[in-house]
């Protein structure tokens, strides 16, 4: 197991005091981003059926009205199988509900409601149980390679730490050569001064898609960590969650990028359902040529990566070509195409680190960096605001001061 390190990101729901919403059938009209992403457009060509979503968390609780015939308890490797389905935290339930949540009983309706839940429990901060408890309980790395020898196409990982871990790098690179989405939130160290550019893990290793939150003004949350390892942007701010282990009612803005790497999972659980022959390398691509921006693909934002996922310019389009299934769309950045040297591109097959999910304090949506991308301006698309993005000049400003927010990625 990897030593504590300092955390990537800190729990909403902790200490701070939320207010419980009123009921359930608060949740559904609070997702804000369902509307704008065109969601009930995009369920009449993909419901995410057929795909199934690793979820790497505190555990996932099978039996909320939203995730009922949801997660597939069984299909848990029982190597990593222990108390999978007890969630001690509320966070990891709200990340498969946000991916996969069929919406029963007003609670979140995920992206990808056609999709299924493959449960992982592992030890984060917030942690609950004893010694005995915590020595039972996997690691996040066995829990990837685990994941990574199921036929989930795809392994959320909502939580991340300072400092790289060989060991986990290597489990990552393991699932990558299976032909895996790997996806995972860049963290909440925007707020600390200084602590922007801090690097999480597992974000920033290759074959890793790093994702950053926006809010509902489509501009990227204060909170969310920048740096070269951002490679997409989603929603992840000023909607409910579970905030703890008593799932009596949610909780209101459990924001963090958490949140924006469950929604782009299901984004991506979206796009495979609807095209499932083609391979990770063509999914990813789908996600980063259709994703919102006014700057170069070839010069990705530290703010936003490479735009805001659009899934629906992708299903909307059933002659969509995602390019060669065999190339690598992040290939420069990678550590060379793992999937062509494994002889996978064609048929994807069936750590302990010292993790915090990223979820950051609650708060208004005052508490955010316009970045580019943001604006709902100059769209010649009226039909929703989510189209709109990337139609703001390429420059976030701080204290009065505009940054360009173009870098040249460096090999991660």
């Amino acid at each position: 197991m990897r030593a504590v390190g300092a955390a990537v990101g800190v729990l909403a729901t902790v200490a701070l005091g939320l207010a419980p919403s009123a009921a359930a059938s608060d949740v559904q009209p609070k997702q804000w981003y369902l509307e704008p992403m065109q969601a009930e457009q995009m369920w009449k060509v993909s419901t995410g059926k057929g795909v199934k979503v690793a979820v790497i968390d505190s555990g996932v609780n099978a039996n909320t009205p939203s995730l009922k015939g949801q997660v597939l308890t069984e299909e848990v490797p029982k190597s990593v199988a222990y108390r999978a389905t007890d969630d001690y935290l509320g966070h990891g339930t709200t990340m498969a509900e946000l991916i996969a949540g069929t919406g029963a009983g007003g609670g979140l309706k995920g992206l990808a409601p056609g999709a299924k839940i493959i449960p992982y429990r592992s030890v984060f901060d917030g942690f609950k149980g004893g010694a005995e408890e915590k020595r039972k309980t996997p690691g996040t790395t066995e829990e990837i390679r685990a994941a990574a020898d199921t036929d989930a196409k795809i392994i959320n990982m909502s939580f991340g730490a300072e400092g790289p871990s060989s060991e986990e790098k290597a489990a990552i690179q393991y699932a990558a050569s299976k032909g895996k989405l790997l996806i995972a939130a860049v963290g909440n160290d925007g707020r600390k001064e200084g602590n922007g550019d801090d690097i999480g893990y597992p974000a920033a290793y290759s074959y890793v898609l790093g994702i950053a939150s926006a809010n509902k003004s489509l501009t990227v949350s204060k909170f969310s960590s920048s740096g070269n390892y951002v490679d997409l942007s989603a929603p992840g701010q000023g909607f409910p969650g579970w905030c703890d282990a008593t799932f009596r009612s949610y909780c209101d803005n459990v924001n963090g990028t958490s949140s924006a790497a469950a929604i782009t999972s299901g984004a991506a659980a979206l796009i495979w359902s609807a095209h499932p022959d083609w391979t990770v390398n063509q999914v990813t691509r789908s996600l980063i040529d259709t994703a919102g921006r006014t700057w170069a693909k070839n010069d990705p934002s530290r703010y936003a990566g490479y735009g805001f996922i659009r899934p629906r310019l992708v299903l909307e389009n059933p002659k969509y070509g995602a390019g060669p299934a065999h190339v690598d769309p992040l290939a420069k950045y990678n550590d060379g195409d793992l999937l062509a040297k494994s002889g996978t591109a064609t048929s994807p097959s069936p750590s302990a680190s010292a993790s915090t999910p990223s979820q950051a304090p609650g708060e208004g949506s005052s508490g955010n960096t316009s970045a580019a991308g943001s604006s709902t301006d100059s769209s010649n698309d009226s039909n929703t605001l989510w189209v709109a993005l990337g139609a703001a000049a390429a420059v976030i400003v701080i204290g009065g001061v505009g940054v360009a927010v173009m870098r040249a990625r460096r090999a991660r």
